[in-house]
């Protein structure tokens, strides 16, 4: 049976390191394109639905890939691209016969390529950044932070990186008002995902971020670690090589490979994925 019939709905849910979401197999493109929205609002609801952070539709490549990939978030919209539903993606597209251990993924940000490590541990090659800017300045009930300002891919993944000492014991609803509020700031237009992050005493790197689509914090967000490497990386704050970036729900390893003159060449991401389950959504309306 395909993953769309008139009753149910076929998915996967899958979590790396604890960024979790249905994984919807379309390779006969039996569901509109149309649909996905509410689909994914639907079964990411973590009370009516499935729950999950995003919902990912895997379908036929049109540019030579092996596989192309559709994100949407939590509330229903499209997001350009995601680093660990990409991860996650890699290991069902492995798992499913779609492609071997290493895979070429389309996004509508861009190709990523992925690699299979081991069963559980994928890397991927995130969509080079083509924006990258090191002190955005953002005001926020009078306070003022410096963000990094980062776009992946084309049409640009936007993410904003701001430094928060004493990220590990801050106050949850602060920095959740703080994270929505730079989520929409006029500095950035298209609006960004929010990375708040410190060095803690040990040298090592914590970040937390705060997701658009999700509106609030997840456990772990690839994208937003690749993104905030890459601006450190660019001011010399870490050297770029297997970067570990600890995050609530585990940890990312980033390397930003840079040509001699410093001009980026890959940017890679490494973690961990996990099946949840397995199963079948019914098609039948909320009792909301």
């Amino acid at each position: 049976m395909g993953p769309f019939s008139d009753s149910c709905i076929r998915f996967w849910k899958m979590t790396g390191a604890g960024n979790d979401f249905i994984i919807v197999g379309d390779m006969e493109e039996r569901i509109p394109d149309g649909r996905f929205g509410a689909l994914a609002k639907r079964l990411c609801d973590r009370r009516f639905g499935v729950g999950a952070d995003g919902l990912m539709a895997v379908r036929p490549a049109r540019a030579g890939g092996d596989y192309r990939m559709l994100f949407y978030n939590a509330d229903g919209t499209a997001a350009e691209m995601c680093g660990n539903g990409a991860r996650c993606i890699c290991r069902y597209g492995y798992e499913n016969g779609l492609a071997g251990e290493v895979q070429r993924v389309e996004t509508p940000a861009g190709p990523v390529t992925g690699w299979r490590r081991n069963d559980t541990l994928y890397m991927v090659r995130l969509n080079d950044p083509t924006v990258l800017k090191t002190c955005v300045p953002a005001e926020v009930d009078g306070e003022t932070y410096s963000c990094f300002y980062v776009e992946l891919g084309s049409p640009g993944l936007p993410h904003a990186a701001v430094e928060f000492p004493g990220l590990r014991g801050a106050d949850e609803q602060a920095l959740a008002e703080l994270g929505q509020a730079l989520r929409y700031h006029p500095a950035f237009p298209k609006g960004a995902n929010v990375t708040f992050y410190e060095f803690t005493d040990d040298g090592r790197l914590y970040a937390r971020t705060y997701e658009r689509g999700v509106e609030g914090f997840t456990l772990a967000c690839g994208t937003g670690a690749a993104s905030l490497v890459t601006a450190l990386t660019a001011m010399e704050r870490v050297d770029g090589w297997d970067v570990a970036v600890e995050m609530p729900g585990g940890t990312l390893r980033v390397t930003v490979d840079r040509d001699g003159d410093g001009s980026f060449k890959a940017l890679l991401l490494t973690g961990p994925t996990k099946v949840i389950c397995k199963g079948v959504a019914a098609e039948e309306e909320s009792e909301k």
